[in-house]
């Protein structure tokens, strides 16, 4: 039987390793970022505009404050890569939308990140475990 770990050590440890591939994420998409002539922030945003969303929804998935989603936006928006249009069930809210331009960054965003991935080492069933993993970490109750 192994040796049981010291109190708190493998709480530490999957911090610890967690902390450093969120680093390794984040250079990623900065790197990505660069490539594209866009800001980090836009990258993400770009990615997340799989649908029509509002700019509340895409804070939430951005894991930002609705104020910085509206910067990167307005950003966006005058680089013709997004449109604002009234929400189809929310006379009070705004759609935000990719124009064509956009969707073709948002294809090159895609297969970049795809690229050199740090999920690469993983095989996709893995990848799939991780997901399943995660999800059961950040998902309420």
């Amino acid at each position: 039987m192994a040796d049981p770990e010291p109190d708190g050590q493998l709480d530490r440890d999957v911090c610890t390793l967690i902390h450093r591939f969120t680093q390794r994420l984040d250079g990623h998409v900065r790197r990505v970022a660069e490539e594209l002539e866009m800001t980090p922030s836009q990258v993400i945003a770009v990615r997340e505009l799989s649908e029509p969303i509002t700019a509340r929804e895409l804070a939430n998935r951005m894991s930002c404050e609705p104020s910085n989603v509206t910067f990167v936006l307005d950003r966006l928006e005058r680089q013709g890569l997004v449109e604002r249009r009234p929400h189809p069930d929310d006379r009070r809210a705004k759609q935000i939308v990719l124009t064509p331009a956009g969707r073709r960054r948002r294809t090159r965003v895609l297969d970049r990140l795809a690229e050199q991935s740090p999920l690469d080492p993983l095989t996709a069933a893995q990848q799939r475990t991780l997901r399943r993993l995660l999800h059961t970490l950040v998902t309420d109750g």
